[in-house]
């Protein structure tokens, strides 16, 4: 199991079992006391159910007992969770001893605890499974990987792979160094694909290290289980891969539980966000239909994170004609590369103007960003035809989810004329990323929103 799938599993679990034991021990101090009331000391109950869940807690993190949950059979789990609480009992009552809380606590309580705790804790760490292998299937967080190893070597890497890797990994094929088509960068440039296993003892080297460079070029982390000199130490450590030794080579490496944090953080705004929208939705939507022909809202086909297609809604803030007319437009483009951007465009409507100038138009993004196709801070998601003329160093920009927001954004987003510009602000932004980066660039947005600098 990888570092993120393990952070998931072991905090999801261990919070599971907390909720278990003070439920467990509520309803058993309940079921010895319903018919009376005869309760001696309230405040040792609860002290006790702190004892229980410290000591589960230390369980947790000291004995490694979810790193095979995933794949145990429902009688493992059960007896799991059997020896969770006996370790829970033998600890908590040795401390009551020593405390002399022994003779008022009832033993009915840590009777009726076990049995009970045993009971929820099995069907919830069930349905918690249950809950993450549906997760774990999702197009999103399924770990897209490309394979490329020897033709001696592919079966046994292949069988490996499949045997060792959990879940949440999908290989997407194996491609043989000795058959490797000329057309190979062209299509991998295409394709979505988060992570490369490489496996190629007797390959040339020069040939491996282009291959290396030409995905971290494109911000595709590369795992290879033979460490090569001359490769940037600094954006490299050594890693297992299915058990393999590798060398984990990327421009990003950042701690999953600061990422699974920028996630709750962008699920939390987006609620915020989506509440927004319904109210202003009846107003602009009014506004929309009085002032064009065409629907309220504008959706569009985007390249999210590592190639991911999702669609993009917005509240439409021009003619329904507007893709038709682009092409026209394209001689007055002021931005130069695959960026189109004009002042006065003809194709945004009056009501448009002022939705864009108070980026209200982007408002829709919310739900995008709730279902996980974007985040609140991120780089900008590309169309499809601007990604199809990406070379490895634009399409490295994808290598984060794309944002509602970011830093080219509170740059001088109207300001900026070229397009590596706006590559080297979002390539600074994933290099440097953090949450104290995240949240200044934030700030900012709402500045830059209440300044009314939106883009044009």
């Amino acid at each position: 199991m990888n570092n993120r799938n393990k952070v998931i599993i072991t905090y999801g679990l261990w919070i599971i079992d907390i909720i278990t034991v003070v439920l467990s021990f509520g309803l058993a101090t309940f079921i010895r006391f319903f018919s009376n009331n005869d309760i001696r000391d309230t405040n040792i109950y609860f002290m006790v159910c702190i004892l229980m869940i410290l000591s589960a807690t230390v369980y947790t993190f000291v004995v490694p007992w979810h790193n095979d949950t995933m794949k145990r059979r429902p009688i493992s789990e059960l007896w799991k969770i059997i020896k969770m609480n006996i370790f829970m009992i033998v600890v908590t009552q040795t401390l009551m001893f020593f405390l002399k809380w022994s003779d008022i606590v009832s033993r009915w309580v840590m009777m009726y605890f076990v049995a009970l705790d045993v009971v929820l804790a099995f069907l919830f760490h069930m349905l918690f499974k249950q809950v993450m292998k549906k997760y774990y299937n999702s197009d999103l967080v399924k770990v897209k990987v490309l394979v490329i190893t020897e033709k001696a070597l592919k079966d046994e890497v292949e069988e490996r792979l499949k045997a060792r890797l959990d879940m949440s990994y999908q290989m997407l094929e194996t491609v043989l160094l000795e058959e490797m088509p000329d057309d190979f960068k062209e299509k991998a440039m295409q394709m979505a694909v988060d992570e490369v296993f490489i496996y190629a003892a007797d390959a040339d080297k020069n040939i491996v290290f282009d291959i290396l460079k030409f995905f971290d070029d494109m911000g595709v982390v590369c795992n290879y289980c033979v460490e090569i000199p001359g490769l940037d130490s600094n954006r490299s450590h050594a890693d297992s891969f299915a058990d393999y030794t590798v060398l984990n080579y990327s421009h990003f490496h950042a701690s999953y539980k600061r990422l699974l944090l920028k996630r709750v953080f962008d699920i939390f705004g987006a609620l915020i966000g989506c509440n927004i929208t319904i109210v202003f939705l009846p107003f602009v939507a009014l506004a929309i239909k009085i002032n064009s022909k065409g629907p309220v809202f504008f959706k569009q086909v985007r390249i999210g994170r590592n190639g991911r297609r999702f669609k993009i809604w917005k509240f439409r803030s021009m003619y329904i004609d507007a893709e038709e007319r682009k092409k026209e437009l394209e001689s007055q483009n002021q931005v130069e590369g695959l960026m189109f951007k004009m002042d006065n465009d003809p194709r945004i409507t009056k009501v448009g103007k002022f939705l864009r100038k108070t980026s209200i138009d982007e408002l829709p993004q919310f739900f995008n960003i709730l279902k996980g196709d974007m985040s609140l801070i991120g780089t900008r998601p590309p169309t499809v035809d601007e990604f199809e003329k990406y070379n490895q160093y634009y399409r490295r920009r994808l290598s984060m989810t794309p944002g509602l927001t970011g830093l080219w954004q509170v740059s001088g987003r109207s300001d900026i004329e070229n397009f590596d510009e706006v590559v080297k602000l979002d390539l600074q932004y994933i290099d440097n990323w953090s949450l104290g980066l995240d949240l200044k660039i934030l700030l900012k947005t709402i500045k830059v929103v209440f300044m009314g600098k939106g883009s044009k």
